[in-house]
């Protein structure tokens, strides 16, 4: 099937704690597709992380493992417990070990391999973090799969599928019906449900079957049978819209009901309560956060006090916009709740730049709301055509993203035109191509807030140099291709595995050193 992202599954969002969505919000997700897989029952679990990924110098530090625990404990990724799920674990009687041995499930750099145990059964699931909150469990049991935790997954495990399969095809309405055959063979059935208690009985009465494990989906935006959306591409878009006239944020919103199979005015009110949500971790953030295990205190404080007494240079507008960033990464970091916005590392550029510049032109909710909603349509095209994972693109892919997303944002804010909206969002993007990841301390903070800071503001500006006019010369489907490309190219020791760049600075690592004696983790490291 073709990828058809959502805006809300995709884009923006999760609702989270934790510095980075690839490591917290993706490894939570997963943990409660394992969960239930061992049907709440856990009493030993194996994790794997290659020795070549991400994972495996940046799974503590950067949130994996809190993560995974609170997905095991069957926890949401904005539970207020997070912070110290590892000694919820530890109570749960559940023993973790971790080890860093080679791969061969899969290439990916967010690879987790997992051995899950109780007394009755063991069972093993390969998943990936594909960024941005984004999962695919590549195999469970051996067998390949492809989960994205967008639907209602049951695994009928038997010896002989024809009897079941024929069965199933009569009694139940589902979406898709594979066999896969192997040591622990099962029939994966995904559907808008579960299969029914009385239908369950019936089929755990055949004496082929053994089991039957429910997955309930963890993404908020359900896929399903013969999916359509209206465009997937900028140039497919306009042409959609040749003879509707329709401004980006309503193009977003005739995507996102068709893509969701929800109505328009549930996709305007599902933004207006991430837009809600963004604005008062902001709020909270210029109110001062704490967190010991940080590098950085609450900046934005110093900003304000600043900016109340006149003493910063540049526009009123501007100056907001750095502000609200720095609050809004100040509560990330603190493990306040924020929206990946496309990702937990990014989640300052897009609301600051929206937020910020709304309030400077004096904008009402809904019209900020129409910014977002924008802004989400082009984070569409780059998760299909590109990725927002900084471990496979940098932090091009992260904050580059999100600027480009708002520099489209602020066009449709200022009343521009379609076409000025996209050439905003090329020339944003353009600027960040080739943009590395190399966060210092291995913590989501620096040089991250400054790249949040450098994404908001490059897309007011590439938002004025739209609305003037300017030529951006490459169009946006063109160089999100070329991202895609760039971040393909850019060497694994920048792409968020703390082994390049400034994270391996004599300062970096000793901010490294210290922050490692504040905490040790409880569970086994090989």
């Amino acid at each position: 099937m073709r990828n058809y992202p959502s805006i809300f599954n995709d884009v923006i969002g999760p609702v989270m704690r934790g510095p980075s969505s690839s490591h917290c919000a993706a490894s939570l997700r997963i943990g409660k597709l394992c969960r239930d897989l061992m049907d709440g029952q856990m009493s030993h679990i194996l994790i794997e992380f290659d020795p070549h990924g991400s994972l495996a110098t940046t799974h503590t530090s950067q949130g994996s493992d809190m993560g995974l625990f609170g997905g095991f404990l069957g926890w949401e990724a904005y539970d207020e417990r997070l912070p110290a799920s590892a000694d919820h674990i530890d109570r749960a009687g559940i023993k973790i070990e971790i080890e860093i041995s080679p791969l061969t499930a899969s290439n990916h750099p967010n690879t987790y391999q997992l051995t899950l145990s109780s007394k009755e059964e063991c069972r093993r699931m390969v998943a990936v973090s594909t960024g941005g909150g984004m999962i695919e469990v590549i195999s469970i049991d051996g067998a390949a799969v492809s989960m994205a935790g967008d639907y209602f997954e049951t695994l009928i495990y038997c010896d002989h599928p024809e009897n079941v399969t024929a069965f199933l095809q009569e009694a139940a309405d589902v979406d898709a019906l594979e066999w896969h055959p192997g040591e622990h063979s099962f029939i994966e059935i995904k559907a808008q449900q579960f299969l029914p208690g009385n239908l369950c009985n019936e089929l755990l009465a055949f004496t082929e079957v053994h089991r039957i494990k429910k997955l309930a989906p963890v993404l908020p935006i359900m896929a399903r049978k013969n999916i359509s959306v209206p465009f997937i591409t900028c140039q497919e878009m306009l042409q959609y819209n040749q003879d509707k006239n329709f401004s980006l944020w309503e193009l977003a919103v005739e995507y996102e009901s068709e893509r969701g199979g929800i109505t328009k005015e549930a996709v305007f009110e599902k933004m207006r309560a991430i837009f809600r949500i963004m604005e008062n971790a902001i709020q909270l953030g210029l109110k001062g956060t704490h967190y010991d295990d940080r590098i950085l205190g609450s900046q934005s404080l110093q900003f304000k006090e600043q900016l109340q007494k006149k003493r910063l240079p540049g526009g009123d507008a501007s100056n907001t916009i750095i502000m609200y960033v720095s609050a809004m990464m100040e509560v990330k970091s603190s493990m306040g709740v924020i929206v990946a916005a496309p990702t937990a590392g990014s989640c300052g550029a897009l609301p600051g730049a929206i937020i910020g510049m709304g309030e400077s032109l004096g904008l009402s909710e809904d019209e900020k709301v129409k910014g977002l909603l924008a802004a989400g349509l082009i984070g569409v095209f780059i998760a299909a055509h590109a990725t927002f994972a900084a471990e496979v693109g940098g932090c091009m892919a992260e904050t580059g993203s999100g600027g480009g997303m708002a520099a489209a944002g602020i066009v449709v804010m200022a009343n521009g035109s379609l076409n000025q909206s996209l050439a905003a969002a090329s020339l944003a993007l353009q600027n960040s191509l080739g943009l590395i990841c190399d966060p210092i301390g291995n913590r989501v903070e620096a040089p991250c807030l400054g790249r949040n800071v450098m994404a908001a503001t490059n897309a007011a500006a590439c938002a004025n140099m739209a609305l003037s006019d300017y030529n951006h010369l490459i169009p946006l489907d063109e160089v999100i291709d070329t991202m895609q490309k760039v971040g393909n190219e850019i060497h694994h020791t920048l792409r968020c595995t703390n082994l390049g760049g400034l994270s391996v600075t004599a300062a970096a690592k000793e901010i490294e050193a210290q922050l490692e004696m504040q905490s040790a983790p409880f569970f086994k490291v090989c």
